[in-house]
């Protein structure tokens, strides 16, 4: 998926995929990681994502990456957050309070920014990228994060040939393949969603599950190799 396909969308107005509310199973179920308050939490391809604020007001230090420069500013504007500025080699830095906005590429950050992140927040990341691309991610993402990151996600399973992406279907299978190399992927829950997402029966979905996962690093397995 380029990028340009993504900017086009938020210049556009086309952000469908952008939720109203913050997710149920954000609340439900990221409470059960036991990660420390402090931590500094990774939410990639984060839009305006008001899950960011909800983790802020847990007391976690959120970095969100996202490539839409008007995401990033339709996020601030809308919540009267006022932003420092400024630019590193991997994109535009918006900080207020404890919630940071990098408008660039996720694979644009560097080992030492994947290695301050002890949490990741991945609801809308896995799920918008077309098949080639998720290896590539998961490596260079979550293979960089520190050995001791938990991290939340949450995927949409359905039949792809009834849809096209994105969202993208990404089946347990898959999701154990990605991520078994450098971590583990615990389900939590998984449940049929198909009576509240009209816009995908539209589409042609006759089923659609979302599943959520706890992930990891194996105890025993280093950081793998970006």
């Amino acid at each position: 998926m380029e990028p340009d396909f993504w900017l086009e969308r938020w210049r556009e107005g086309r952000t469908h995929f952008h939720q109203e509310r913050v997710l149920p199973l954000l609340q439900k179920y990221w409470p059960e990681l036991g990660l420390p308050a402090g931590s500094q939490v990774l939410v990639p391809l984060c839009g305006k994502s008001l899950d960011m604020l909800w983790l802020a007001a847990q007391g976690y230090r959120v970095l969100g990456v996202e490539l839409s420069p008007l995401a990033v500013q339709q996020f601030f504007d809308e919540h009267q957050l006022q932003a420092a500025i400024h630019t590193s080699a991997q994109g535009t830095h918006h900080v207020a309070g404890n919630i940071e906005i990098i408008c660039g590429d996720i694979f644009d950050l560097t080992a030492q920014t994947l290695a301050g992140c002890t949490g990741a927040y991945d609801r809308a990341a896995l799920i918008a990228l077309p098949p080639p691309m998720r290896a590539r991610y998961v490596n260079a993402v979550y293979g960089r994060l520190p050995d001791d990151y938990l991290g939340l996600l949450i995927t949409l399973d359905y039949v792809q040939s009834m849809m096209a992406g994105p969202p993208f279907a990404v089946g347990d299978e898959e999701v154990q393949q990605l991520f078994t190399p450098q971590s583990m992927a615990e389900v939590l829950d998984r449940r049929d969603i198909l009576d509240k997402e009209p816009k995908f029966m539209e589409r042609g979905l006759k089923a659609l599950d979302t599943v959520v996962y706890r992930l990891r690093r194996h105890k025993t397995q280093g950081v793998a190799a970006a």
